[in-house]
């Protein structure tokens, strides 16, 4: 089974914002890197994480502006997180039970990587597949 180090060695890109920034700056970064959330550090140190799903549901619903809101208002600040040795369906499960999309990935009390439910998809498709043609092999190999 595929593992979240695996996955991150293909995407390595973190993206961030500090927690003072506006939701304007975080909104604007989103879109030029075309991802769902970004990670909201203070430094090195992990503090939340800000999705479109925190803009809809705290700012757009709440009335607040853009220009002037910091992330640490509106961002998730109880966020999950997994380790690179975590296998890709383990992700799968507690995105799916958390009603999460992204997983910030920490080893050693430092952020890695980040990966979305998208990626996770992908490698549990990849894993079946590759299990479904072991399988076919086993069966035309007269088992």
């Amino acid at each position: 089974m595929t593992t979240i180090r695996q996955i991150l060695a293909r995407k390595p890109e973190i993206y961030s914002i500090d927690p003072e920034a506006t939701v304007l700056e975080a909104l604007r970064l989103l879109e030029e890197k075309n991802v769902g959330a970004l990670l909201v550090m203070n430094g090195e140190l992990l503090v939340g994480i800000f999705s479109e799903r925190d803009y809809a549901r705290r700012m757009i619903l709440q009335g607040r502006t853009s220009r002037e809101t910091p992330v640490r208002e509106v961002m998730t600040s109880k966020v999950f997180v997994i380790t690179p040795d975590t296998p890709s369906g383990e992700c799968m499960m507690h995105m799916t039970d958390r009603h999460i999309r992204h997983l910030p990935v920490v080893e050693g009390g430092r952020v890695v990587g980040v990966i979305s439910i998208g990626d996770v998809v992908r490698s549990v498709i990849h894993d079946l597949r590759f299990t479904v043609r072991q399988l076919e092999s086993y069966i035309k190999s007269g088992g």
